[in-house]
């Protein structure tokens, strides 16, 4: 994990949430369609075609998690290690050539760094994917950073949010995450942040404690003020 961002403030606007834990891929940048080529690219090397059933499974997903995905389906002889090797090598190449920023999203960082509000990037992707992406949009966002490496489970489940949660010496009930897909929403969920939802390609149902939007253009600090406020 990754602690040489932004430091935290001593006082916080009273007006926004104690901190904002970001999604990165698909949320802050435009990479999901990158991660699903990749995988998209690997299943036809295994004679596979991906379809809608296989987005469960890829988008949202850690590496190892969508390699296995690949070898239960397609019965190769060739070992998850090295699928899961394969998918992130062509992932980081395709992040290498085209980082985008999703819309919205400087300006918003923007207007949380300004009210010193801390922010964390919370991603299931591998650290030197991470580090890729942050060398373009700018390490000085994040207070943190998390990669998947950081904890022993990665999204869905809880401990990337809670650990982020704790790293900044907060309750996660105090803390909006942004997300776009389902599994993330259902990390952030279960961790007890409040869930700012901006769905960039599987649709994401509304529950209790999370929000939808359909673009981070949408979203401000008294937004997030609000959301963070809502109780557990």
């Amino acid at each position: 994990m990754n602690t040489e961002g932004t430091a935290m403030p001593d006082s916080l606007s009273r007006s926004g949430p104690a901190a904002v834990l970001f999604d990165m891929d698909g949320t802050l940048v435009d990479t999901e369609h990158l991660w699903w080529q990749a995988a998209a690219e690997i299943a036809a090397e295994l004679e596979l075609t991906l379809t809608d059933e296989d987005v469960p499974e890829v988008l949202g997903r850690p590496v190892e998690h969508t390699a296995a995905h690949l070898h239960r389906t397609s019965g190769t002889d060739r070992a998850e290690a090295e699928l899961a090797t394969q998918l992130d090598e062509l992932f980081t190449s395709k992040v290498a050539a085209e980082i985008v920023p999703r819309p919205g999203a400087l300006a918003l960082l923007t207007e949380l760094r300004d009210a010193a509000v801390p922010t964390a990037l919370v991603s299931a992707s591998p650290r030197r994917v991470v580090d890729l992406v942050l060398s373009s949009l700018g390490r000085e966002w994040f207070t943190i950073t998390l990669a998947a490496e950081d904890t022993e489970r990665t999204k869905p489940d809880p401990a990337p949010y809670l650990a982020a949660a704790d790293l900044l010496g907060l309750d996660p009930a105090a803390c909006v995450a942004v997300e776009d897909t389902p599994t993330g929403v259902a990390s952030a969920h279960a961790a007890g942040c409040n869930v700012l939802a901006v769905p960039s390609t599987v649709p994401i149902a509304a529950a209790e404690r999370i929000t939808l939007l359909e673009s981070l253009e949408q979203a401000d600090l008294a937004l997030l003020g609000r959301l963070a406020a809502r109780p557990a």
